[in-house]
């Protein structure tokens, strides 16, 4: 309900858009609901002129998802009755199957056959609906070349964390002696309270076999983190730097748009249509402004049509002092270089607080600094404006903050929100309207088959 309406049973939508300036591991995936536990995919985009690293003999899409024993939108349903969000996963996925260590045997594994001495690109993908995800081969090492579709410096590592919505590239040699070997994926939990709500704890399994190598041999098995360890997770996030190239662009010194964007969750008292609430229910914020999802047309064809009383445009540039619920937007200029400080609350000790993957559609930005506590303006001046890491969503830490950095050189409406999609029909999300520049750089009008909202 952002930039269109959802495409309804039996409906259909073409999407055509020209792929420029970019390249590396994307990914496309259902906004409807949960619906993106099952409806997702890799969007690959190949170099032109090819990697700035030696070129491996091969690539592998890891995808890694979330899968409930039951159809999703009753799972989301549930958790709006009771107020509470959603119950946790059944099991995590790798390429789709849950592997051989998962609680529902026989489901599948996925398996790929690698060769001695030759050097492989692993896409990773974290399709999770609400999971922060360890990753790891056993007897094998990563470096890390990309991340969200951007050349980073390249980083050793044995482990991945990735967060729903992000992607990692990292090449892996084929060194170990042959044999089998478990790739693993489980949960990354962050909650700072003292008990934190049931997660899943399984681990989803595939398996890298050496060529020459019998199906039957058994697979070594890697060693994951302990489910709570931020200390391996941030020195992940925070130590990735971007590849800068003559043809990149660079980091824009001067801003013309700031605002600091606090957002958390808190309890909040019951609504008459939470059925099955018990004492209190989650209220999530930006800004004090939990966001409330249009019902009769999307925000983008109500900015181009004019259309009256969809949405106000009085996002604020920081808290407001009480919580309400909203369709709001913050109005930018075209071509504005926009700066957000983006801070974790704890709003409740009860809930505590938990890192919240933070998603802009329709840019990448410049992840200028990240940090533990309250964001200091004084702390400016530990700024990476020489070689940041660029994404397009940011694992922003429990009880932290990052500050990210933009141009908005894309005319629209453009949401950002949580990628923890429990969250998102809570209310962490907001929208940056921005505005038409001179032409070519106009929003242009909806499709014939543009979907209608019913």
């Amino acid at each position: 309900m952002i930039t269109q309406c959802p495409i309804q049973p039996s409906g259909g939508f073409t999407y055509a858009f020209n792929v420029t300036g970019q390249e590396g591991t994307l990914w496309w995936h259902a906004h409807s609901s949960m619906l993106r536990a099952t409806i997702y995919g890799a969007l690959i985009i190949k170099p032109r002129g090819g990697y700035p690293f030696p070129a491996p003999h091969a690539e592998i899409p890891i995808l890694l998802g979330e899968w409930w024993n039951r159809n999703v939108d009753d799972v989301e349903n549930d958790g709006l009755l009771t107020g509470l969000g959603p119950v946790m996963s059944d099991a995590f996925t790798i390429n789709g199957s849950p592997g051989d260590q998962a609680p529902c045997g026989g489901a599948g594994m996925f398996e790929v056959e690698v060769e001695s001495g030759k050097t492989y690109l692993l896409r990773i993908i974290n399709a999770a609906v609400n999971s922060e995800l360890f990753f790891r081969v056993a007897g094998h090492a990563f470096t890390v070349v990309a991340a969200d579709a951007s050349y980073t410096n390249p980083l050793p590592t044995d482990v991945i964390v990735v967060a729903p919505g992000q992607t990692v590239d990292a090449l892996m040699a084929a060194a170990a002696a042959p044999g089998r070997y478990y790739m693993a994926a489980r949960a990354f939990e962050s909650k700072t309270v003292s008990t934190p709500p049931p997660f899943d704890t399984t681990t989803a399994t595939a398996v890298l076999r050496y060529k020459g190598v019998p199906g039957s041999a058994p697979a070594a098995t890697p060693a994951l983190p302990p489910y709570t360890d931020v200390v391996t997770a941030a020195r992940f996030y925070w130590s990735l730097t971007g590849l800068v190239r003559p043809s990149d662009p660079v980091v824009p010194k001067t801003v013309d748009h700031s605002l600091v964007v606090a957002f958390g969750v808190e309890q909040a008292p019951c609504a008459p249509d939470q059925t099955k609430c018990q004492g209190f229910s989650v209220l999530a914020s930006m800004n004090r402004h939990s966001f409330r999802f249009p019902e009769k047309v999307s925000l983008l064809e109500a900015l181009f049509r004019g259309v009256p009383d969809v949405y106000s445009e009085d996002f604020p540039g920081s808290p407001a002092p009480a919580t309400k619920k909203a369709t709001s937007v913050r109005k930018v200029n075209f071509d504005d270089v926009v700066e957000v400080v983006l801070q974790n609350e704890g709003y409740s000790r009860a809930l505590g607080t938990e890192n919240h993957p933070i998603h802009l559609h329709g840019f990448n930005f410049f992840v200028l600094a990240q940090g533990l506590g309250r964001f200091d303006p004084r702390m400016r001046s530990a700024f990476n404006l020489v070689n940041p890491q660029v994404r397009n969503t940011v694992a922003v830490p429990a009880g932290g903050w990052a500050v990210i950095r933009f141009t908005a050189n894309n005319p629209g409406m453009w949401f950002m929100h949580c990628h923890l999609d429990a969250h998102l029909p809570l209310g962490l999300a907001m929208v940056f309207e921005v505005l038409n520049g001179p032409a070519p750089n106009l929003i242009p009008p909806p499709p014939a088959d543009y979907p209608k909202c019913h």
